[in-house]
């Protein structure tokens, strides 16, 4: 695979290299992560909500299922090249939109933005980020997507899909999850919360994460939310239009009506995201959706929801090949986006490795996590039998569920 050495590199401290250099998978990347953050910014990351039972249930789900080797293949040459909505990329996973990632790192955006662009792998933006996504298109315009919610003023989404379109944005999602906050309650101990307060034990941890507080501080504080910019008064703070970001999502009374007013003002590939149950996802397809994403908010909604891969084979049922599948939340082997692909999926989208590498060695630690990523699927394609992504299907899967169950 060629990785694009002409985007610049922005260079991390020779400690945070250091570091970097000794991780070898996604459990080694969130331990340095850890490290370097205060508590309050290690469990937004972290944490998901309630009893945190679906984080959990993601990383169990992939255990119900096993791959099949075949042997005396001629794998010396693989390929893990995938087509997703017309366009070519070099590897069948992706990154996910994650909100405020300037609060981990300044310039963390951008620079996952540049990580997937010098892999050839497809970066979604959320709309909730803390660099714009003008700033991303300008830096990385052939892997960069974009993600918007439901707004309480539908004009704010619509105007977001006019940038995006106005831009040359390749792909647009749109989030559906989150009608209502889930209650994510290491936040709520922590005290990470609008308005933010500096509590004695905010004050202590930042005291023990001293390298991370003073980029905070010397970085102006709460970073600016800059796609929401244009939404706020002339010269509003950071504090403001993180407030009017507040109050504009979620939306907790859209209906499908906004998808179909999307849908009317985007021309390009539109993904619905949060798709959990088949009915939905034939809904998306009857309102023209292109693909969907099969997610449960990396377990950050509804503590009780499934794992997304338990959901993704009957998905991939019910819209039979009629649009691009989708899937994120829990994954963090090369096994387990082997299974999603072997279940229906086109490719698996990483969130929080992917900003615990970057909260961890900036642009670096984003490489890191994908290079990690890129090899466990190569290796794994030798062992399965693949020379590249077409082999994957049911005839590698075993479902030990159906195997109880006698079912062939």
């Amino acid at each position: 695979m060629r990785i694009d050495q002409s985007i610049p590199r922005i260079k991390v401290s020779d400690q945070e290299f250091m570091q970097l250099e000794h991780a070898i998978n996604f459990d080694d990347i969130r331990t340095l992560a850890r490290k370097r953050l205060p508590r309050i910014a290690f469990d937004f990351i972290d944490g998901g909500v309630d009893g945190e039972a679906g984080l959990a249930r993601n990383r169990v789900a992939f255990d119900r299922y096993k791959l099949l080797p075949r042997y005396l293949v001629d794998v010396e040459n693989r390929r893990q090249t995938v087509n997703l909505f017309g366009h070519d990329y070099a590897s069948p996973f992706g990154i996910s939109p994650m909100g405020i990632a300037g609060f981990f790192r300044p310039g963390a955006d951008l620079m996952l933005a540049r990580a997937a662009a010098r892999f050839d792998i497809p970066y979604i933006m959320s709309s909730a980020s803390c660099d714009s996504i003008e700033a991303a298109m300008a830096l990385a315009p052939k892997t960069t997507w974009f993600q918007i919610y439901g707004t309480r003023d539908p004009h704010i989404t619509l105007d977001l899909v006019r940038r995006a379109k106005a831009l040359g944005v390749r792909v647009l999602l749109m989030t559906i999850d989150t009608p209502v906050m889930g209650k994510r309650e290491r936040n709520v101990r922590n005290g990470f919360r609008r308005p933010m307060k500096m509590t004695p034990s905010v004050i202590l941890q930042g005291l023990s994460r001293p390298g991370w507080t003073w980029r905070y501080l010397t970085q102006g504080g709460i970073p600016m939310m800059e796609n929401w910019r244009p939404y706020a008064v002339e010269g509003a703070s950071a504090n403001a239009i993180a407030d009017l970001y507040g109050e504009q999502t979620p939306a907790p009374a859209q209906t499908w009506s906004i998808l179909e007013q999307v849908r009317k003002a985007w021309d390009g590939p539109l993904v619905v995201k949060g798709v959990m149950h088949p009915a939905d996802a034939l809904k998306c397809l009857e309102l023209g959706a292109n693909g969907v994403m099969v997610s449960n908010h990396g377990g950050r909604q509804l503590d009780s929801a499934p794992g997304s891969i338990d959901m993704l084979p009957a998905i991939a049922d019910a819209v039979g090949g009629r649009m691009e599948i989708l899937v994120d939340s829990g994954f963090r082997r090369g096994s387990d986006v082997a299974k999603a692909l072997c279940l229906g999926a086109k490719a698996a989208f990483l969130g929080r490795p992917a900003m615990f590498g970057v909260a961890a060695a900036g642009e670096t630690g984003a490489c890191k996590v994908i290079d990690i990523m890129r090899q466990e699927i190569g290796l794994l394609m030798g062992q399965l039998g693949w020379i590249n992504l077409d082999r994957a299907g049911p005839d590698s899967l075993l479902d030990l569920l159906d195997l109880r169950m006698g079912r062939n």
